[in-house]
């Protein structure tokens, strides 16, 4: 059988974790963790990480294993993937990477775009007005010079804004005109391709939108009443780290400043998790190669798993 990488994908809540956990236990593989904030350690309420119980199920990598102030990329996630892959491969014929972080599963499966060398004048100036014009005018900007990657790129996550401007301002033209996207790189959905030495086959988990927003409610429910809020407090002496810098985190800070009360934060985070919700989803549909299932449906995705790896399409 030719080696084969399952990527198992779609928005936050929809269900990944639990359906990942029955496929890797039926295909007898490990799984490979693609959600960019579970990789840190010290955040496993806010960003809904594996249990310990499921983690001891079943193999998994990058959860939890950099320290919060530990740099990290899309591109460098490529590299420590493919470089793992390698291995794994020599004993698993198949092998599971889920999660929902869009330009990491990218990555993986097109390659990191060639992106210009900001210049460092202009990446001060922007850290500067950053600092004191706040994220706000400097979005209302990237709407103007590049709406196309202000439609996908999550408003709340100032490094992306600010690197999207920087762009823009070293070359003189949008970064979204550097984000190619060659689905070729990467051929149908279970190709053979010279940059990779194994198949790619695409499962995409979708539920109707009131079931999901329902969901997401409800888990952000279940994590105020797990502690994410004394979670938040053991994090703050690294609040300004990048790693903390998302849905959650950002709120409860909030209320630990006293900006906020907890109700309205709450309420905050779930607003804010359906929108990268749908964020998610616009970036995922763009994408013909992935074939999309209820989380439900499990036998059926298996089916369908099982077809794709017997005739090799």
């Amino acid at each position: 059988m030719t080696p084969t990488l399952i990527v198992i994908l779609g928005p936050t809540a929809v269900g990944k974790t639990e359906l990942t956990l029955s496929l890797a236990e039926y295909f007898n593989c490990p799984i490979l963790n693609c959600d960019s904030r579970q990789i840190y350690r010290g955040m496993r309420i806010g960003t809904a990480a594996p249990t310990p119980e499921q983690l001891a199920k079943v193999k998994h990598y990058f959860v939890g294993q950099l320290a919060l102030d530990e740099y990290y990329s899309a591109a460098k996630y490529e590299q420590d993937v493919l470089q793992l892959a390698s291995e794994l491969f020599k004993t698993h014929d198949i092998l599971i990477m889920s999660g929902g972080s869009m330009m990491y599963i990218d990555a993986v499966c097109n390659g990191i775009d060639d992106i210009p060398t900001v210049d460092d004048e202009v990446r001060a100036t922007l850290a500067r007005r950053l600092q004191e014009e706040g994220l706000d005018p400097l979005l209302s900007e990237l709407k103007l010079v590049d709406p196309k990657h202000y439609a996908l790129v999550d408003h709340m996550n100032a490094k992306r804004v600010v690197h999207a401007l920087e762009i823009y301002y070293t070359t003189g033209k949008p970064y979204s005109s550097f984000l190619t996207r060659k689905t070729l790189r990467c051929g149908a959905s279970t190709s053979l391709t010279a940059d990779r030495p194994f198949k790619i086959l695409k499962i995409g988990l979708e539920r109707p939108r009131e079931e999901l927003f329902a969901r997401i409610n409800a888990r952000v429910d279940h994590m105020i009443d797990s502690g994410l809020l004394h979670e938040a407090m053991t994090l703050l002496p690294h609040r300004h780290e990048n790693a903390l810098n998302t849905v959650g985190y950002k709120e409860m800070f909030n209320v630990l400043d006293g900006t906020w009360e907890l109700p309205m934060a709450t309420e905050r985070m779930k607003k804010n998790t359906r929108v990268y919700a749908k964020k998610q989803m616009t970036w995922f549909k763009h994408d013909t190669s992935i074939t999309w299932f209820h989380p439900d449906d499990r036998d059926n995705i298996i089916r369908h798993i099982d077809k794709k790896l017997t005739t090799g399409e």
